[in-house]
């Protein structure tokens, strides 16, 4: 592309982004945006005006990578795009796929691995030519201007906000991409997380959404080793009107200190995310990883002793290779005891580069289609009647909105974002934590009053 002229301080070029994925995703996007901005670009959220489109990709699954190769050729036959505007390929497939990506994906301008994210500037900046009079022109724009509040994917204002604390995996397990899409385990540091943190409340953020590959091990990488709940607790003493939320907690990391931080603390959910992927030894050591029925079923009674009221989420994997019909039966009889809240279900994908490919016994793909919905199935018939439980009780929501015809609806702390439902309420006003007794509930919603 030529060197584009006509930008200015008074006209900077607009980026859009379309992210795919998990929350991870969308925090690397956001930190993408804030980048772009502190150099002057302008942030758009309809792709179609954009003089570049930035796809922040996933690749943790063949699913998730079919989803953005549809994504990036959606974008590619927007009529910007096929009149000239960037498109910038971003995030876990160029990191999985490398140069092999570059060679089949001729309709993009660029492409930015997981690694080089932090160049998105400068690679936005090459894409469409600017001179470097131009980049100049729009970096001074900038100092001295004040941040941008908080915004949602969807261009709305934010009022719960993720937070990632490390970045990377060293459990290669053996049906996961990520440590080869973003490397080995590195916990951030705690300012950087604390910063982080208070950009966000200061911004008008109600909720913390503290996530990572692995959150339990934060800490345990530095030279002086520090632990989860200690971040935590300290996050939550010293923003004490600020909901923190912990996603994805491996059961090793499930410590008593975290235990004792959470059910001290009224401003941490007592919500725990734990991904299980299933209670078989014989199956969770071809999966390189520990543990078993009874162990996970003490965890979750120690849990429930010493964390009052806690709700629990899991995920599960079915059709593993060697699963047999009993290995799955029994997976079945662990979800009918009633032990979660939430169950998430996934049939298992076989992914070249993992050590599962290759694995004995592989599952026909429409029997593992068939126990994942049956796992789904049996998940709903449980998990709903817990949630009915509920009616009657007095909680905390945290309003989040409106639905097209005006119903408010918010969340409460045993409902996470995205994944566990709303709460409907009568009263309050986005960012608004009110009072409600839950009157009634359908599925997963609840309905306050």
């Amino acid at each position: 592309m030529e060197p584009n002229t006509n930008f200015s301080s008074t006209n900077p070029p607009a980026v859009a982004f379309v992210t795919m994925g998990c929350a991870k995703n969308e925090v690397d996007t956001q930190r993408m945006q804030s980048q772009l901005r502190r150099a002057g670009f302008a942030i758009a959220n309809d792709p179609q005006t954009a003089n570049a489109v930035v796809v922040n990709t996933c690749s943790f699954i063949q699913s998730a990578t079919e989803e953005s190769l549809e994504a990036i050729f959606e974008v590619a036959g927007m009529p910007n795009v096929a009149a000239g505007a960037a498109l910038i390929v971003a995030g876990c497939m160029p990191a999985r796929y490398g140069e092999e990506l570059a060679d089949e994906l001729q309709e993009a301008s660029a492409f930015v691995p997981c690694s080089k994210e932090d160049d998105i500037s400068s690679i936005v900046a090459g894409a469409l030519g600017l001179t470097d009079s131009v980049l100049e022109d729009l970096r001074s724009a900038t100092l001295g201007a004040v941040p941008e509040g908080a915004i949602a994917l969807d261009g709305t204002r934010a009022v719960s906000a993720y937070v990632k604390i490390s970045d990377g995996c060293d459990r290669f397990c053996s049906y996961c991409t990520i440590p080869y899409i973003r490397g080995r385990y590195h916990s951030f540091p705690y300012e950087q997380v604390r910063q982080d943190v208070a950009d966000r409340v200061a911004e008008g953020v109600r909720e913390v959404v503290l996530i990572a590959q692995d959150t339990g091990r934060w800490g345990q990488d530095f030279d002086e080793p520090s632990s989860l709940g200690t971040l935590a607790g300290k996050l939550a003493d010293e923003f004490a009107d600020t909901w923190f939320r912990i996603m994805y907690i491996q059961p090793e990391g499930i410590t008593d200190e975290l235990l004792a931080t959470v059910a001290g603390h009224d401003n941490i959910c007592n919500y725990f995310d734990i991904p299980l992927q299933h209670v078989q030894p014989r199956i969770l050591k071809a999966m390189h990883r520990k543990g078993s029925r009874e162990e996970y079923e003490q965890l979750m009674e120690h849990v429930r002793d010493t964390v009052p009221g806690v709700t629990l989420r899991t995920t599960l994997i079915a059709g593993f290779p060697g699963e047999t019909e009993d290995d799955f039966d029994e997976l079945c009889d662990f979800v009918e005891e009633g032990q979660f809240d939430y169950i998430g279900v996934f049939a298992y994908s076989r992914e070249e580069g993992t050590r599962a490919y290759d694995l004995p016994d592989q599952v026909e793909d429409d029997e593992k289609a068939f126990r994942a919905q049956r796992l789904r199935d049996l998940a709903d018939d449980v998990c709903t009647p817990l949630i009915a439980s509920r009616v009657g009780s007095t909680v905390d929501v945290l309003v989040e909105g409106t639905e097209e015809d005006g119903q408010l609806f918010g969340r409460a702390m045993c409902q996470a974002p995205e994944v566990d439902g709303v709460t409907y309420v009568d009263h309050g006003k986005p960012g608004e934590i009110v009072q409600v007794k839950i009157a009634d509930t359908l599925l997963y919603e609840m309905e306050g009053e």
